[in-house]
């Protein structure tokens, strides 16, 4: 029977890495994939000391930048191809999370 590794075996924590004063320093996020088209460049992003990942979204045209961080229950991979479409529903639990006026 042959051994299948599993995703996460190919995304291993790297060792840490040690500041000038040997303290330790946060390691820097890995990109695990990326696209661009029509001047917007997205990037997932995954935090090792976190162990979280994230979608940031930069339109080059606009020069608008936000970030996305994956939560509980979101589709990764949906997150990353549609990028607005999960701002817009972030956006509207926040103003749902607002007091009317």
């Amino acid at each position: 029977m042959s051994h299948v590794p599993s995703i996460a075996a190919g995304i291993a924590t790297p060792p840490a890495s040690l500041g000038p004063d040997h303290s330790r320093m946060a390691a820097a996020p890995r990109e695990l994939d990326s696209r661009a088209s029509d001047g917007i460049y997205v990037q997932l992003l995954w935090y090792p000391d976190g162990g979280h990942a994230s979608v940031i979204v930069s339109d080059s045209r606009t020069g608008e930048t936000f970030e996305l961080e994956v939560r509980d229950g979101d589709r990764l991979l949906d997150m990353f191809h549609h990028p607005y479409a999960y701002a817009a529903i972030r956006d509207g639990d926040h103003l749902a999370a607002q007091p009317a006026e």
